[in-house]
């Protein structure tokens, strides 16, 4: 059964693990028997673990999980928690005298929305591995999208609550596409069908100054080249990334899987307005689990559609959360 999620892909697991009160978590995607992996990093405020060995021309060639996290750099250290989980089950590059799991990691900054003295740690990455299956995926308030959040230029005071999405498209011969983000991006998060925001900054108003004009949303890019907008970009938050997995169960070599991460960023250009800023730290990973032969141009294109849904998807199941209203309450 289709479940329009990054799970439909043969061969890739998803499980989760969150606080709740701390508005943060993480998200894993498992893929047991190895994948041939890639990363592309556009943004200019990453935070990252394990991407240096994906470059095609390093010696691993597979990896066998990729951690999403809230938690700012603090967060990084769940992936210890799924490698342990890893070591236990035997998963790992056979090293002669001990198998080690790869698992590259990114996160994003989620402390200004909860409670920033409780992030991801490494017992949280395990349940999260613990937890990962090839069913539904949570979307929405879970995983390392509990915390996340758009539309930052005023900082929080007019963002808006964001989350963790995921899809799939089947695109014949028996190959499937899948992506899963989370999306706590600094621009707004646009409809790509309409060229309509849909979840994004709101006009604040700073004693008898309005700033951003418009009933819903202000507009992160027309705020951007007035006075007001360049007066307050200098002070907005840094602390924004949309990080995510595409995954196709396609023989993929290190740099195909590359260039499949690199296409796929167009599909977060397409939705998310301004991406790849100085602000923020965009990271997306792709894995080719194996079993069909496909054209890596084929399959990069429908990664971008994927994740561009993934995202869209992302905004729509956020609930409000940590004083911010999501698009259901808009």
């Amino acid at each position: 059964m289709r479940r329009n999620a990054i799970t439909d892909v043969p061969g890739i697991e998803v499980g989760q693990a969150q606080d709740d009160e701390a508005l943060t978590g993480c998200t894993v995607v498992l893929c047991r028997r190895g994948a041939a992996g890639g990363v592309d990093v556009r943004g200019s405020a990453p935070g990252t673990r394990e991407t240096d060995l994906l470059d095609p021309v390093n010696l691993v060639d597979k990896v066998h999980a990729v951690m999403l996290a809230g938690g700012s750099a603090f967060g990084l250290d769940a992936a210890s928690g799924v490698m342990k989980y890893l070591e236990e089950h035997k998963i790992g590059f056979n090293t002669g005298v001990a198998r080690v799991p790869i698992v590259p990691a990114a996160i994003l900054f989620d402390l200004g929305l909860g409670r920033a003295n409780r992030r991801p740690d490494p017992e949280m990455g395990y349940r999260a591995a613990s937890a990962a299956n090839a069913g539904l995926v949570a979307e929405g308030n879970a995983g390392a999208g509990t915390g996340a959040s758009v539309g930052k230029i005023f900082g929080m005071a007019g963002a808006m609550k964001s989350g963790l999405g995921t899809a799939s498209i089947e695109i014949g011969g028996g190959v499937v596409v899948g992506a899963i983000a989370a999306v706590n991006a600094f621009g707004d998060v646009l409809d790509p069908s309409t060229g309509q925001i849909i979840a994004g900054a709101r006009p604040v108003k700073l004693g008898p100054l309005r700033l951003g004009k418009g009933e819903k949303f202000a507009d992160t890019l027309k705020v951007m080249k007035t006075f007001a907008g360049r007066a307050v970009l200098g002070f907005a938050t840094k602390s924004n990334t949309v990080i995510g997995v595409v995954a196709a169960n396609v023989k993929f070599t290190k740099a195909e899987a590359t260039k499949m991460a690199q296409m796929a960023q167009d599909g977060l250009a397409r939705t998310v307005r301004p991406a790849h800023t100085m602000l923020d730290g965009d990271t997306i990973f792709a894995l080719a689990t194996g079993g069909r032969r496909a054209d890596v141009s084929i399959i990069g294109a429908y990664a971008a559609e994927a994740l561009a849904q993934a995202i869209v998807r992302a905004v729509r199941a956020a609930k409000a959360a940590g004083g911010l209203p999501a698009v259901g309450e808009q």
